[in-house]
């Protein structure tokens, strides 16, 4: 391995994936939420420049092709198992999480299986975009409970809609107010809209290697 500035920054994206959670072991919400997302968005955006970097400089390696997709699969699983228990186990993020997290073990599964031969499933142009998309929605949703941690602190025993009525009022803090919904609230719907898309395109490029490795499926004694 060379250590050079694209394999330095893949192995930092790596480091920053468990770093998410341990955010919340040390740090007192909302401020875990918002060291959380600062370093989710930081790690994400190194997995654009890595891969430019390594272009532009002719630094393209194979322990970068190999560490890239893992520290990107260890980003999105284990910042939608944060989210995931932070959100009360939400049914519409359960759904859309568990499409993501599956089709990730299977295609690996199937990279595993196929070894020499996995060269056959390498990443689409499609596949970047679901890796995008995930993050995106992942970023939002972390937007999201950050708000709604802080506007639970703030209704003190208020319901939702007594809160925007003291919002508008005057009586409550208006900072994390956005017309009739709470800033967290469309946090979280953008969030949770966004996973489902990234979840669409998980299940149709799953389904696109599957396509690929299946005629050396169909060889397995």
């Amino acid at each position: 391995m060379t250590w050079n500035i694209p394999n330095s920054l893949t192995v930092l994206r790596l480091l920053a994936a468990p770093g998410v959670a341990v955010m919340f072991l040390y740090f007192h919400r909302p401020w875990a939420d918002w060291f959380a997302l600062a370093l989710f968005v930081g790690a994400a955006l190194t997995d654009w420049f890595d891969g430019y970097l390594a272009r532009l400089w002719k630094q393209e390696s194979k322990f970068g092709a190999l560490m890239d997709p893992i520290a990107d699969k260890a980003m999105v699983v284990i910042a939608i198992m944060v989210i995931t228990g932070y959100n009360g186990m939400n049914p519409w993020l359960i759904l859309p999480a568990t499409v993501i997290l599956f089709r990730e073990v299977f295609v690996s599964g199937l990279r595993e299986f196929m070894g020499a031969k996995s060269g056959l499933l390498k990443v689409t142009r499609l596949a970047k975009w679901k890796t995008t998309a995930q993050m995106l929605a992942i970023a939002v949703l972390f937007l999201g409970t950050g708000l709604e941690y802080l506007n639970g602190v703030a209704m003190q025993g208020m319901t939702p809609d007594q809160y925007v009525e003291a919002v508008i009022a005057g009586t409550a803090d208006p900072i994390r107010a956005c017309g009739s919904r709470d800033c967290a609230s469309y946090a979280n719907l953008a969030g949770i809209a966004l996973l489902w898309l990234a979840a669409l395109l998980t299940a149709v490029t799953g389904w696109e290697y599957f396509a690929k490795s299946l005629p050396y499926l169909r060889d397995v004694k």
